[in-house]
């Protein structure tokens, strides 16, 4: 039996495997481990574990990007500064509608960025930001349409991209140059969602509005707002452009840092205890998308050890340009709702070999190829993002109207992320590294 015959008939094991784990078991990242235990199996390699633990540390270092993001952008919360700048928006713009809206959408924006999940921003604003949307008569359907995908744009927007950060790692390619062009089809797709779900509706009384949001505690001003986030920004700012005048910060440490400037600069002193109950409630939280991290890693690691992986990428790039054009914003957003971040490596790293074959720059073919995924974090058989997205906006109707409501806004990002694909050198003069 060939070698190319034989890796055929494991990837095929993996994939039966893999669809009737994900149809009975309703879990993506079990479904993930139990797929490669089935391939290590089928591959001839019996039990690896030394294997299947090293997979387990392959992302390690995502992992630890996302628990200080999550335990920054949580404890940056509990001060009640996020509620007090929310208040503050609809005080200042309730008479300006589009102006509170862009505000409103550029929150949402922040949380998800800072921590790599678009979850973290619906479960930090997206009750506060649903509860003011309501108000100004938007309807519940568009409510939730819009904190889906703004929560969406938020997991793909700088600093923390895991789809971009997992092709870049697995591609050998450094993780630079990506703000400016993710920034840039982030402010356009923003701005269409704004003008699309949000238009019309008729406002309730700001004293109403104002009544229904959470009361910050006493004494949170701007300072206290901004000196988290900013001092964030400086670090990173001074780790890229003063590289060699102070100590290498990583995003981790970062991360810590600036949270524990926000529990300096809260009003309300709080103990040890709550502050621990803070951090353990974060950790509750990121746990599935630390799991889908580790789950990843170890399907990825038994691919590569049975060749799964190699006959993939040998596929992918042997495939012509045209044809992954036509089936892109199909097939990405169904890998993405089957495989989570998995598919990232799984069929994103092979494309990024293919387009660099051809001669396209690699970082805008990466960036592209972040936005379409998660166009499918509301699709089957996982659907997180979706539900969670339900969850915290209390909507009550169907899935499949959320679905209808999220569509347009979703077809016009996967628009915006193919133009970028097939203009991938056109678009290159926005990667600053």
């Amino acid at each position: 039996m060939s070698m190319y015959v034989e890796t055929s008939l494991v990837l095929a094991v993996m994939a039966v495997v893999f669809a009737l784990c994900s149809w009975k078991l309703k879990s993506p990242e079990i479904s993930m481990v139990i797929t490669a235990i089935a391939g290590a199996l089928a591959g001839r390699l019996w039990f690896p574990v030394r294997l299947l633990v090293e997979g387990t540390f392959t992302y390690f270092d995502v992992g630890l990007i996302f628990i200080t993001a999550s335990v920054f952008i949580n404890v940056y919360s509990a001060t009640g500064a996020m509620n007090a700048l929310v208040r503050k928006m609809v005080d200042q713009f309730y008479s300006r509608k589009w102006v509170l809206f862009s505000i409103l959408a550029v929150i949402m924006l922040i949380p998800g960025a800072l921590t790599g999940a678009g979850s973290v921003s619906m479960f930090v604003v997206g009750g506060m930001i649903a509860t003011v949307l309501r108000y100004m008569g938007i309807s519940s359907v568009r409510t939730t349409a819009f904190i889906y995908v703004t929560s969406m744009l938020s997991a793909v927007a700088p600093p923390i991209n895991l789809w971009a950060m997992l092709m870049a790692a697995q591609a050998n390619m450094p993780y630079v140059g990506f703000t400016v062009p993710l920034v840039v089809p982030i402010v356009v797709i923003t701005i269409f969602t704004v003008v699309y779900l949000l238009r019309g509706g008729e406002p309730q009384a700001k004293e109403k509005i104002m009544s229904e949001l959470p009361e910050p505690p006493a004494g949170m001003n701007w300072f206290r707002i901004l000196a988290p986030m900013v001092t964030f920004l400086v670090i990173v700012v001074l780790s890229k452009y003063m590289a060699f005048s102070m100590p290498t910060i990583g995003l981790p440490l970062n991360f810590l840092i600036s949270g524990g400037v926000a529990v300096l600069c809260s009003p309300v002193r709080r103990s040890l205890r709550e502050w621990y109950g803070t951090i353990l409630d974060t950790l509750e939280q990121v746990f599935p998308l630390l799991a889908t991290v580790i789950s990843v890693g170890v399907l990825v690691n038994i691919m590569t050890a049975t060749g799964v992986r190699g006959l993939i990428a040998i596929t992918f790039v042997t495939l012509p340009t045209f044809f992954i054009y036509v089936t892109a914003l199909f097939v990405l957003p169904m890998a993405q709702g089957s495989l989570s971040y998995g598919s990232a490596i799984i069929l994103g790293t092979p494309l990024i070999f293919l387009f660099n074959s051809v001669g396209f720059n690699v970082t805008v073919v990466a960036a592209a190829l972040s936005l379409m995924f998660p166009l499918g974090d509301c699709l089957p058989p996982s659907r997180i993002s979706g539900r969670v997205a339900i969850e915290v906006s209390g909507y009550e109707g169907s899935y499949m109207s959320f679905l209808r409501g999220v569509f347009v806004p979703a077809l016009f990002m996967g628009l915006v992320a193919l133009v970028m694909l097939m203009n991938a050198n056109f678009f290159k003069f926005l990667v600053i590294r």
